[in-house]
Parts: C-alpha cells; sequence; structure tokens
C-alpha cells in the first residue's frame, strides 16, 4: 500500500469528483473554439509536414564529351521565313552541322496567325557553304552559264516572294531543339542565309531589316519545379530603327534530385542584354545572337522532407499550447462573468 501511495502522489493530472465540476456555456464556446483552431493547425502542420524543400549544393562540374539541348520558340512579326535563318558556332569557329536537330518556323499572317509551316534541316548559313565551294573545283565554262542563269530566276523569284510576304505583313516563328557541342558558342538567327545581292535588292539596306522578336522559350534542358528562365516572354519590338540585339548568356549545369531519388540533369542560366543601332557606315546586317559560355560550377538541387520526429515535436508544441491558452482563456471567462453577476445578486437579496 505505501508504494501505490507513493505513485499516487507523483500524479499530475487529479481528477476531481464529478459532482464538483461545473459546466458552462462560456467555457463550452471556448471548448469549440480552442477545437477548430486546434484542427487548423494540425492541418497546417501535416501539410508543412508532406511537402518538401529544397537543399542547394555546389561542385565542379566534372562532365566530358555531352551534348548541350538549346530550346528555342522565337517569333519575328516582321520577316518572312523564307529569309531567316539560324546559324550555331561554337568557340573553335567551326559550324554546327546536324541533320537529327529538329528546327521549325512557321509561317505567320499579320494577325499572328499560323499558314504555313517549313523544316530546316541545315543550320549552315548558305553563304558559308558558297564561300567554302569557291576554294574547290570550277565547274566548265557551260555548266556555269546554266547555273548562273538557273541561280537568277530563282533569285528573282525569291525576290518576289518575299516582297509580296512583307507586304501582306507576315511573320515568322522559329522553333526547335539545337544539339550542340558542350563548349561556349552562339547561335544566332538573321537574315544572313540570303545571297547579299537578293537581300540588298529585298529590304534595300541593312537599316531596313527589322529583327523584331518575341523569345516565348528559351531554355538549355528540361525544366524542373521552381526553374525560372530569365528570357522567357521577352519581347524586343523596334519602331524607327534597326540594329543587332545580342544576349550574353552564362549557362549553370544543375542536377535537379526528386525526393523518390529520380535525377532530372539540365541547365540554368543568367543573361545580359545589348543593342546596337544601325548606322550608315555599318556594313553588317540586323541579327539576334545569343552567346553563352558554360559555368564551371555545378549545382545539386536536392528535394528533402522534414523528419517525423520534426513533425511530431511540432504538432505537440502547437497542440498543447492551444489547449494551455484555452484553458486560460476558460478561467478568465468564468472570472469575469463570475465578477459581473455577483453584484447583481447581492442587490436582489437586499
Amino acid at each position: 500500500m505505501g508504494v501505490k501511495q507513493a505513485l499516487k502522489s507523483l500524479d499530475a493530472f487529479p481528477r476531481a469528483e464529478d459532482h464538483l465540476l461545473q459546466k458552462t456555456q462560456s467555457g463550452a464556446l471556448v471548448s469549440v473554439v480552442g477545437l477548430v483552431i486546434m484542427a487548423t493547425l494540425f492541418a497546417h502542420e501535416l501539410r508543412y509536414y508532406l511537402t518538401t524543400y529544397t537543399v542547394h549544393q555546389m561542385s565542379v562540374d566534372l562532365k566530358r564529351g555531352e551534348t548541350l539541348p538549346i530550346h528555342i520558340n522565337v517569333t519575328f512579326p516582321s520577316l518572312p521565313c523564307d529569309v531567316l535563318s539560324v546559324d550555331a558556332i561554337d568557340m573553335s569557329g567551326k559550324h554546327e552541322v546536324d541533320l537529327d536537330t529538329n528546327i521549325w518556323k512557321l509561317r505567320l499572317n499579320s494577325y499572328g496567325h499560323i499558314i504555313g509551316t517549313e523544316y530546316l534541316s541545315d543550320l549552315v548559313e548558305k553563304e558559308h557553304i558558297h564561300k567554302h565551294d569557291e576554294g574547290g573545283d570550277h565547274h566548265e565554262h557551260s555548266e556555269e552559264k546554266t547555273h548562273g542563269h538557273t541561280f537568277d530566276h530563282d533569285a528573282e523569284k525569291m525576290i518576289k516572294k518575299v516582297k509580296q510576304a512583307l507586304a501582306n505583313g507576315e511573320g515568322c516563328r522559329v522553333y526547335g531543339v539545337l544539339d550542340v557541342q558542350r563548349v561556349a558558342g552562339n547561335f544566332h538567327i538573321s537574315v544572313h542565309g540570303l545571297n547579299i545581292f537578293v537581300a540588298q535588292m529585298i529590304f534595300d539596306g541593312a537599316k531596313n531589316v527589322n529583327v523584331s522578336h518575341i523569345i516565348h522559350d528559351l531554355s538549355f534542358g528540361p525544366k524542373y519545379p521552381g526553374l525560372h528562365n530569365p528570357l522567357d516572354g521577352t519581347e524586343r519590338i523596334l519602331r524607327s530603327t534597326s540594329g543587332t540585339f545580342k544576349y550574353y548568356i552564362k549557362i549553370v549545369p544543375t542536377e535537379y534530385r526528386y525526393i523518390s531519388k529520380e535525377v532530372l540533369p539540365t541547365n540554368q542560366f543568367s543573361v545580359t542584354e545589348y543593342f546596337s543601332h544601325m548606322n550608315e557606315y555599318d556594313r553588317s546586317w540586323p541579327a539576334v545572337y545569343f552567346l553563352y559560355d558554360l559555368s564551371p560550377i555545378t549545382v545539386t538541387i536536392r528535394e528533402e522532407r522534414r523528419s517525423f520526429l520534426h513533425f511530431i515535436t511540432r504538432l505537440c508544441a502547437v497542440l498543447g499550447g492551444t489547449f494551455a491558452l484555452t484553458g486560460m482563456l476558460d478561467r478568465w471567462m468564468y472570472r469575469l462573468l463570475e465578477a459581473l453577476t455577483k453584484p447583481n445578486t447581492r442587490s436582489i437579496i437586499r
């Protein structure tokens, strides 16, 4: 019996007799409010526990010999598809020729609606090919005449077609994927694929080439949760001048590790922008350049979930604090109501 009495003396939660307990309407109101608060806080803590958070780590990039995917989706509202070309050059000066690269051009009318498509299977500028071929063997005199006649006929046809498209207000959307070597380089979209004389006859000078553009999407790999590509939605419209746009891009190799252990290799980037106006002495033609370089540091983003022990600790603190607070509030309300009703009771007795 002595041991049982000793254990009872350690009880931190003594219970009163039922006939000594008094239930009040104010206590019921406080209890209902406390239960609602505790249920709300429990749901919040449960959602907080189930959601993941990310941890960022940096290390030296050790990747070699991989390709860099470039996803582009750019609209040129003032240039027809027939005059636009895409060219990709790496830091060694070599042009990237990838017949498996998927690049499409969508013809747009003056309202931005699609009226036709064209597939680009070659990213090398025709002008560079002509320059390269000049060092080869010459054709016979009769073949040169035939080739020259065909070129003149095609050029006249091209000029007529493009001028009609410009008069109709045609534009072009260029989209697809470029797979380039994982080295610094650039790709640009311009009218450089045209013969210089043909371009001169079409536009009557470089100052009339309007390279206004809207970048719908530019990324260097698949997207992961929380990724923001800074050039998405960029709109550059030229009104009374022309020139060359240059976007200097710093690519940061990135790995995103999901909570399921799945690894997503991709890239994020930062960008700065420069625009140079055309002048009457400028011999270059307007274009939109994307010059990119790779960072030697790779970023690993890892999804993690909070521990169950952490969840239980927060839950006990929140629910226990709410229970204690409602108990104090109930006592204060009971004492306040008791103080207000006592004078009335005394006046009735008198």
